[in-house]
């Protein structure tokens, strides 16, 4: 039987139904606040509220994107899960490194000493406390995917050796890597290491695919090397806006790209409604985008690929022999 790796412990790959692949349920206030006051996402209870409504709309299965040492807040995510009734599965791994303090122990420690640090979180626990302190207090609440930044810098020696110790985490683990994909960036760059490190192409996911790369060309070489795509630019009307969305979506599944498409709405403080009232909210997905996607020719069966068995596809460890 396949299985993912919730916070509260592994859960059979067949439970996990109606999926946002990549969201920010909370957020510390921390170095990412202070270069952004929407990545700051700390009030439980709000917090708690948007989840049940977007259970309430039919969600099951939410995927937190905020990584060890910056803002993530561990505790918070195993309790929002059993309060709740979602399956949240939580990242290890490593953001861009604006979001980091220069004395940040993410700039000392070598690629062993963090791809340690990654397989502690995978397999025993995950580190709280360590956005301004070394990571070594943890609780029993374990990280089911490892998120990767790949800025407009490209692979500097400190997003190397980020990427070395990531990249043997997922080797050892079989996890998935959820590579965040700048604007401005060259993936095609990632794509090529992460061949030369033997990953597993359907074992990867691009992130942001939508507003990082405008052409969609670009998506299709992606896809057809095995890699995931994730959009998550959906209601985010700063960029384009869901007619545009849709139409990414339709000329991909006309490319034969249906069984690795993932969709999200990244959110931000101010996209939440419990926060903010006029926000989108978790349910706009599920109540706006996918009856927009149906108008353009989109069927049921392929929104559920997207949905549900594209994320258990992805997520779920290799079944046991």
């Amino acid at each position: 039987m396949r299985s993912i790796q919730t916070v509260t412990g592994l859960k059979a790959a067949s439970q996990i139904s109606f999926c946002h692949y990549h969201e920010h349920l909370m957020i510390s206030k921390g170095t990412p606040f202070s270069i952004d006051p929407n990545l700051c996402i700390n009030d439980y209870a709000k917090t708690l509220s948007e989840l049940k409504s977007f259970a309430d709309a039919g969600g099951s299965t939410i995927v937190d994107a905020q990584p060890v040492g910056c803002g993530r807040m561990a505790g918070a995510l195993a309790k929002l899960e059993k309060d709740s009734g979602l399956h949240i599965i939580a990242s290890t791994g490593f953001h861009k490194m604006m979001f980091y303090p220069g004395r940040h122990w993410i700039f000392r420690n070598p690629a062993t000493k963090l791809s340690e640090l990654f397989l502690h979180e995978i397999s025993t626990g995950m580190y709280i406390n360590c956005d301004n302190n070394p990571p070594e207090k943890w609780i029993d609440a374990r990280a089911g995917v490892i998120k990767c930044a790949f800025d407009t810098c490209g692979l500097t020696d400190q997003y190397r050796k980020l990427f070395d110790a990531a990249t043997f985490a997922a080797k050892q683990t079989h996890l998935p890597l959820m590579i965040h994909i700048e604007q401005g960036s060259a993936p095609l760059e990632l794509v090529r290491y992460l061949d030369k490190r033997d990953i597993n192409p359907s074992r990867v996911i691009f992130c942001h695919m939508d507003r990082a790369c405008p052409d969609v060309k670009l998506h299709k070489d992606i896809c057809r090397q095995g890699i995931y795509l994730g959009y998550d630019t959906i209601g985010r009307f700063k960029y384009h806006d869901d007619n545009h969305e849709a139409r990414i979506f339709m000329e991909l599944v006309a490319s034969g790209c249906e069984d690795q498409l993932l969709f999200s709405l990244d959110t931000t403080r101010e996209r939440l409604k419990s926060y903010n009232p006029s926000g989108v909210g978790l349910t706009y997905i599920l109540n706006t985008f996918i009856p927009l996607l149906k108008e353009y020719g989109i069927t049921n069966a392929q929104i559920h690929k997207f949905a549900c068995q594209n994320p258990q596809n992805i997520l779920s460890l290799p079944e046991a022999p």
